[in-house]
């Protein structure tokens, strides 16, 4: 069985005077990181797939690194086109990620609908499981996109109470040859426990 991970990207530097897909990982973010090498949970990972927003990208290299291997990417992972609002404080994102998940067919102020996303996210996987081996793969991407495609291999309704937990740095893995879902979104500081379990 290949087991496929897919791992938000942790905290960020929050700039509203860059555009939010060249934000970049935060301090405590790499730190996280850092201990997520902890167990043996990444020992078969033999691919890593990322998105191109630089803090997708700076995640995927942070293991890339560390595991010697290179880092595909694809457009096709990015987080939900926010750009028809830019920066949006936090009482006015958090108005908006609530119409995102709550009204999947619907855009909010010009972002690009939950449906739309899921699909594209779906399509991403699809073209990486057609240039898999046999070993395990490590997606690297964004928090809304991973819920929605965590809720398309679940076979469940778009929801909010399916979004990640707050703080981004979160894991789900499913099998990457059935898509059956191995765990559900967990801190990636949990990776080691819930592996050596599972």
């Amino acid at each position: 069985m290949a087991v496929a991970y897919y791992l938000s990207h942790p905290q960020v530097i929050i700039d509203p005077s860059k555009s939010v897909p060249n934000w970049s990982l935060s301090p405590e973010g790499r730190t996280r990181l850092q201990g997520a090498l902890e167990g043996d949970w990444h020992c078969n990972i033999g691919t890593i797939w990322s998105s191109t927003e630089i803090k997708a990208l700076e995640t995927a290299e942070f293991f890339a690194r560390a595991k010697g291997l290179d880092v595909h990417t694809a457009v096709q992972m990015g987080e939900n086109d926010r750009s028809a609002t830019g920066y949006l404080d936090e009482e006015a994102f958090e108005q908006a990620r609530i119409a995102f998940f709550q009204r999947p067919n619907e855009s909010y102020r010009g972002w690009e609908t939950a449906r739309d996303a899921q699909k594209r996210i779906m399509r991403a996987i699809k073209i990486a499981r057609l240039k898999q081996d046999r070993h395990d793969v490590l997606f690297c991407g964004h928090g809304a996109v991973g819920s929605l495609l965590m809720t398309a291999l679940a076979d469940e309704t778009i929801c909010l109470e399916n979004d990640q937990p707050p703080g981004g740095g979160n894991v789900f893995a499913f099998d990457l040859n059935t898509n059956e879902l191995l765990f559900r979104w967990v801190p990636l500081e949990s990776l080691s426990t819930i592996c050596a379990v599972a």
